[in-house]
This record gives C-alpha cells, sequence and structure tokens, in this order.
C-alpha cells in the first residue's frame, strides 16, 4: 500500500512540474501576452502552457496515467492547466494527500466556446449540419459567369477565396460584386477571403517561340483517331465553348457566310493539306472538326471549297507565341539571373557539347544574397531539384540532381523553394501593400502569404491600422521551413489583432519540408493552433482530381475525411468544383460523427450486428 501511495505521489511531482514549467513560460512572456488582443488573451496563456508541457517528453508519464484509468493528457492542448489539475485530484484521492482548489484560465468547456466563437468570428456562421467550413478558390470566370456562384454556394461553399497573385483588380471587384450579389439572393452566407502574393520565389519570363498553334484529335493506344478536334472559328473577342479543343481568330464578316457542312482546305506549316468540317453555328463563331494533327500559325489562309461565295479566302488572325519551356535533366547546369532576361534552353556546339547552359531569371532580389553554395534548390513543387554550385550577386549556378528520366520542363511563373536558406524578407511587398488598399475596402479576411517572421506580420498589422481596417480578419499561410519554425511566435504576433486564424498550406509546406515529414508537420500546426484556439484551414489539393478530371482518387478520399480535425478546408478550381463541394459536404457530415478534432466519437457502429452469428 505504502509503495501504491509513493507512486502516486511520484506521478503528482511530475504534474506539478508540468504546471511550475507552463507557468514560469507564462511570466516569461507576460509583456507578449498584454500585447495580445482582450479577446485572446486567455488563449495566448494557454498556448504558451502547452508549449511548456511539450518541451518534455511525457511518454511514460503517459503511460503510467493510461494504467490507471486515467487521462493520459494526450488531448490538453486547449486546456492545459485544467487536465493537469483534473488528473492531479484524481490522484490525489488515490494517494489521501490534499487537494489543491485551483481555478485554470481556460475550464474543458471554455476551449470549446473559445474556439468557437474565434472560428465564428472569422469563417461566419457555422454550416448546417456541418462544423468544419469548405472554402473554394475561384476562377477568373467567376467574374464573368454570375452563374457559377449560386451553385458553389447551394453546393456548400461557405467562404470564397481571391487568389491576388493573377487578375487584377477590375476582375476582383466583379467577382466580389458576384458573390455578393449569390449571397443576397440564395441567402447563403459566404466570408470573402483574398490571398497576397507575398514574397514568393518564381522563375521569370521565357523566351517567346513562334505564334504557332498545334491541334490534335484524340488517338488510341495504336496511333488510330478515335475522335476529331473540335476547333473553334470565331472573333478575337467571343471565347470558344468548354467543348472546344482549339480556337482560330477570324474575321466576323467572314465567318458569317458559313454554314454547317461547309469545308475550309489549308496547308499547315508542314507543307501537309487538311480541311476544317463546320459542324455547327452558334451566336458567336462556328465549331468544325478536324480530323488529322495540324500545325498553324498567324496568317494561315483558309479556303472556302465548292461554294460560291465572295470571299473564299480568310487569313487566321493573331496567335498566342508557342511556350518553349526549359528541359532540365540530371546533372545538367541552369543558370538564375537577377536580372529579367527572358528564360532560354541550353545552347550546344558543333560536337554536342554545351556552350552555354540553359537561363531563367529568378523574381526575387533576396535569393542572391542570402543563399550559399550546397544550399538545396528545388523547382515546380519539388518535381525538379539541384543544389546551389556558385553564388554571385548576380547570378546562381545550379547543378540538377533530380528530374524525370525524359527531362523536366521547366516554365515561367513555376515556384522555386529553397529550404535550407533562411531568407530575411521581413516587410510586406509593394504589390502587396498595393493590393491590400483594395482588400481592406471589399474582403472580410486577407490571407498573408509565405510569412516567415513575426516581423512580416506586425508590417501587415501597422498597414491595416493606416488603412483604418484593424477589424479585418487576418490569416497567416504557412508554407515553409522558417514559418513552421518560428510558429509560436507568428501565433502570438497574429493574435494582436483580432479575428486570426491559420491556413496549411501543403503544396509549398511538403516541398520546404520534405514529403516523409508533411503528415508530422501538419499535426504540429494542428496542435498549437488548437492550443491558441486559433482556427486552421488545411489546404492543397484536397480532392484535387475529382475538381479537375471529375473523380477521385482513393487516398483523396481519406485525406478529405482527415481534414475534418481542422475548422475549414480549402478546394482549389477546376471544371468539376461544384461535384468536389458536394463531395466534400457529405465526407465532412459523416466524419464528424466519428471524429471531433483530435477525439473518436465513439457512436454505435454499423458493422457491431451480431444477429446470425452462431452461438454454442
Amino acid at each position: 500500500m505504502a509503495q501504491e501511495r509513493q507512486h502516486y505521489e511520484d506521478l503528482i511531482a511530475q504534474l506539478d512540474q508540468l504546471q511550475h514549467d507552463a507557468e514560469a513560460l507564462e511570466k516569461k512572456f507576460a509583456p507578449a501576452i498584454e500585447m495580445v488582443h482582450p479577446n485572446l488573451r486567455k488563449s495566448a496563456k494557454n498556448l504558451l502552457h502547452y508549449l511548456a508541457l511539450r518541451q518534455h517528453d511525457i511518454r511514460q508519464l503517459q503511460e503510467q496515467l493510461a494504467q490507471l484509468g486515467l487521462s493520459s493528457l494526450g488531448r490538453a492542448e486547449g486546456h492545459v492547466l485544467a487536465s493537469l489539475q483534473a488528473v492531479r485530484r484524481q490522484l490525489c484521492f488515490l494517494a489521501t494527500c490534499p487537494v489543491k482548489h485551483y481555478q485554470p484560465d481556460v475550464s474543458f468547456y471554455e476551449n470549446r466556446e473559445l474556439l468557437s466563437t474565434h472560428t465564428q468570428d472569422i469563417l461566419g456562421p457555422q454550416p448546417k449540419k456541418r462544423s468544419t467550413r469548405i472554402m473554394v478558390t475561384l476562377p477568373s470566370e467567376a467574374a464573368t459567369t454570375y452563374e457559377l456562384l449560386p451553385r458553389l454556394l447551394k453546393a456548400g461553399m461557405n467562404c470564397a477565396r481571391i487568389n491576388c497573385a493573377h487578375d487584377n483588380e477590375e476582375v476582383w471587384l466583379q467577382m466580389v460584386t458576384n458573390i455578393k450579389r449569390a449571397v443576397k439572393e440564395t441567402g447563403l452566407p459566404c466570408k470573402i477571403l483574398m490571398d497576397l502574393m507575398g514574397p514568393k520565389l518564381r522563375t521569370g519570363p521565357l523566351q517567346q517561340g513562334p505564334k504557332l498553334l498545334v491541334i490534335h484529335p484524340a488517338h488510341n493506344s495504336l496511333g488510330q483517331i478515335t475522335e476529331a478536334a473540335k476547333v473553334w472559328l470565331a472573333p478575337p473577342v467571343a471565347p470558344p465553348p468548354k467543348e472546344a479543343d482549339a480556337w482560330l481568330p477570324l474575321e466576323a464578316d467572314w465567318l458569317a457566310q458559313l454554314q454547317e457542312g461547309d469545308k475550309l482546305i489549308f496547308t499547315d506549316t508542314r507543307g501537309r493539306k487538311r480541311t476544317l468540317t463546320i459542324i455547327g453555328k452558334e451566336k458567336n463563331g462556328l465549331l468544325a472538326h478536324l480530323l488529322k494533327t495540324s500545325y498553324l500559325t498567324t496568317g494561315t489562309e483558309l479556303r472556302l471549297k465548292g461554294k460560291n461565295a465572295t470571299q473564299k479566302k480568310a487569313a487566321v488572325g493573331e496567335l498566342p507565341s508557342l511556350e518553349q519551356p526549359i528541359i532540365l535533366k540530371k546533372d545538367s547546369f541552369l543558370v538564375l539571373t537577377r536580372e529579367p532576361i527572358p528564360g532560354e534552353p541550353a545552347t550546344y556546339n558543333a560536337r554536342g557539347h554545351v556552350s552555354q547552359p540553359a537561363h531563367i531569371s529568378c523574381t526575387l532580389p533576396e535569393a542572391f544574397t542570402q543563399t550559399k553554395a550546397g544550399q538545396p534548390i528545388l523547382f515546380n513543387d519539388g518535381k525538379i531539384e539541384g543544389v546551389i554550385q556558385e553564388v554571385s550577386p548576380d547570378q546562381l549556378l545550379v547543378k540538377i540532381t533530380y528530374a524525370s528520366d525524359g527531362g523536366s520542363k521547366l516554365r515561367a511563373d513555376q515556384g522555386i523553394n529553397l529550404p535550407e536558406s533562411k531568407l530575411r524578407l521581413n516587410g510586406l511587398t509593394a504589390k502587396d501593400r498595393h493590393d491590400l488598399r483594395f482588400v481592406a475596402r471589399h474582403a472580410d479576411i486577407v490571407n498573408l502569404s509565405f510569412v516567415n517572421h513575426a516581423a512580416t506580420v506586425e508590417a501587415l498589422h501597422h498597414e491595416l491600422k493606416k488603412l483604418k481596417a484593424r477589424n479585418l480578419g487576418v490569416m497567416l499561410k504557412i508554407e515553409t521551413q522558417e514559418g513552421f519554425r518560428n510558429l509560436a511566435n507568428l501565433l502570438l504576433t497574429v493574435m494582436k489583432n483580432y479575428p486570426a486564424s491559420m491556413m496549411i498550406a501543403r503544396g509549398d509546406l511538403a516541398v520546404e519540408c520534405g514529403w516523409q515529414r508533411l503528415a508530422e508537420v501538419q499535426e504540429e500546426i494542428l496542435w498549437l493552433c488548437e492550443a491558441a484556439h486559433i482556427p486552421v484551414v488545411w489546404a492543397t489539393q484536397v480532392l484535387e482530381t475529382l475538381a479537375k478530371k471529375g473523380r477521385p482518387s482513393r487516398a483523396e478520399i481519406t485525406d478529405a475525411a482527415m481534414a475534418q480535425r481542422a475548422d475549414c478546408v480549402m478546394l482549389n478550381k477546376g471544371p468539376h468544383v461544384v461535384q468536389a463541394i458536394e463531395l466534400l459536404h457529405d465526407i465532412l457530415v459523416r466524419m464528424q460523427e466519428h471524429q471531433n478534432k483530435k477525439t473518436s466519437m465513439l457512436r454505435s457502429l454499423h458493422i457491431s450486428d451480431l444477429e446470425g452469428t452462431n452461438q454454442a
């Protein structure tokens, strides 16, 4: 009996030490807590308590508590001191020692209320049937196709995301107008979030190729044509229907004389004769079938066959320049330039040796002053990997260490990651400051991309104060190793304004931290944010193939189910995004019966029926 009592007292001593350390960290950061918004001060204290708890390895303590049938503190993040005290009281009953009467800052019940309130204040009211919100990235078409917005809302969208890295203020304003109109007509609420582009490293422009259009009919594995290519013939101002495979700009007056069944003859750039057959006439143009692969350029002449017409010939209008990506293979070299020189592939001499390596510019000047030789560099979401060989103020020489067997394509405006380079990017970019003026007038939430340091968050708060937009919700997008390492400081800083939230941008984060660490990293972000009672958005590639191709993979279904532990899930744009919202809604509704955050909810199992089982 004495031995058991000693065991209980040892456990109590460990709990007391954990509480002492938690309170000591709170005291150390008292000035920082005073800077936090009043609505979030209790949460800031609890965050510090949780950080103190996780500075210890308590796995052995957890196992010993579980053996006694007590809480093992595995769900203590939202109410750390309340959890420690609850377990301590139970141990005191077992050890017959005096029970301390202690009132923690955050009780078990207040934890849920705080997170629920903070989530509602930034992401809007809880939708019917589910607690997790759905955010959807709007395509550019949302500015011109109003009908899409009511469909998104009725399918289950609760927050519309507009990415300031694309389009312009005119397009954004039309998107906002359409969202507000759809909200008014459907009666369904929807928050508007706008992403600031942030200091993202990207590749610069490529050298323009010829103004050429290549049209391919569909082929099977034997090379046989299975379906003709659908070609839209219309003036440059009349966009093609969705089913069109290609678009040839032509004068409206010439097109007006054409009828269904007419044939247009042309010779492509390779000297091969081809025929376009008109299959349908619409208000703004015509659809035609093309049965053979064709190469057309600006000025290609089309001739109307066998018909009395005043104008039998017409020239194809201005075509876009063909992009010529740089092909990179393992052990090849790439030069990144500071000057925005259009990128070009490597050039070779008469012996087949490289006379000039491939080159392309980089959009961020800091990459040339804050990197070192030997550091890794990745392109296009990690599809191409390299190591920096030489650094100068104007150039980086990169040796490619990984690419696909046949060579990987590097295009303009693709992401660059420097996972081991600690770039000091503490302020807002000029573009972000400019865009913020629009965001402050029209959005409910601003999303700060590629945030690594608290100084950047401070700069955003300063700009919002100047714009008299201090009530604008602020979301921080965690997508770099440096941002993840500084997560605690970022949380305490963003909590100075209210409301606040976080987004786990799993695409860049996976590239930066390594795919093998992504699951671990996103778990830690979820833990810390729950300790701070800060809502989290689970983003990047959720039901991606469903949104883009109309059919999800099995792994995506499991990923979507896991996303229920976040407070909001983001879907990217795609032609089947409405279907993706509907499926995600269904998954989230089902999963909340089984899971609340990380706590399993033990409803009766559908497979637990023992009727019909043979009994002895």
